[in-house]
């Protein structure tokens, strides 16, 4: 009987052990998750607009800036999702067209990248500029955050066109506040190792280069958001 007593002594005490460290485990994992919640620098929605250039035309969505984007971003803390909403061909009449679509995507931060077809195709900056103007009217009203990336013209089109057109994205940015990254193809235009045979789209290699101009654009967009309140919990 006394052996009995010590063998069921022993059992409970051995369970009692065994639970005790599962509820510990427990409450370590929580506090870990909540403790990495924590430490995240902002979360949200991203949503990078624009034409083939932010669709990534001639290479896998993987190797397009927008999922680049993401991955720097989760890297460096930020639990951000980047969605690529560009349509290849795309003009700003295009993105005026469908700013309302955007919108249902509820973003925090919209990266508005439009004009360079349009460019392209010689249109009069008058109604480049009167459509990129009201998309970011638009997007700003709704809460969103913009970042617009500038675009110039890289083909010969005349002195008093490329002036005009290369105009229109610093206006905009400061009639309306936004942030503007002044070439959104910088250090990729006309490099012949970056972009793809028909000289115009960008390569993986080049989309790396975009990323990197791109970046710190995106995290002055968060600051901006955490400044004014907007941030998300």
């Amino acid at each position: 009987m006394t052996k009995r007593l010590i063998l069921l002594s022993l059992v409970l005490s051995t369970c009692l052990l065994v639970l005790g460290l599962g509820a510990h485990a427990s409450r370590a994992g929580v506090f870990e998750a909540g403790s990495q919640r924590n430490t995240l620098k902002g979360e949200g929605v991203i949503v990078a607009m624009g034409n083939s250039l932010t669709a990534g035309y001639g290479i896998s969505e993987s190797e397009a800036y927008p999922a680049r984007l993401q991955k720097q971003l989760a890297a460096d803390g930020y639990a951000y999702r980047v969605v690529n909403a560009g349509i290849s061909g795309e003009t700003s009449s295009g993105a005026l067209s469908r700013v309302q679509w955007i919108l249902t995507l509820k973003p925090d931060i919209v990266i508005l990248e439009t004009g360079a077809n349009d460019g392209f195709r010689g249109i009069d900056p008058a109604l480049v500029e009167k459509n990129i103007d009201e998309t970011v009217r638009i997007l700003h009203e709704s809460g969103a955050t913009v970042v617009l990336a500038g675009m110039q013209i890289v083909r010969n089109l005349g002195k008093e066109y490329t002036d005009a057109f290369n105009a229109i994205y610093p206006r905009v940015a400061h009639k309306h506040g936004v942030i503007l990254i002044p070439f959104f193809l910088e250090g990729v235009a006309g490099e012949p190792e970056l972009n793809q045979a028909d000289t115009i789209h960008p390569t993986a290699r080049g989309y790396e280069i975009i990323t990197k101009t791109v970046y710190p654009y995106v995290l002055k967009a968060i600051e901006k958001r955490k400044a004014e309140g907007t941030q998300n919990p």
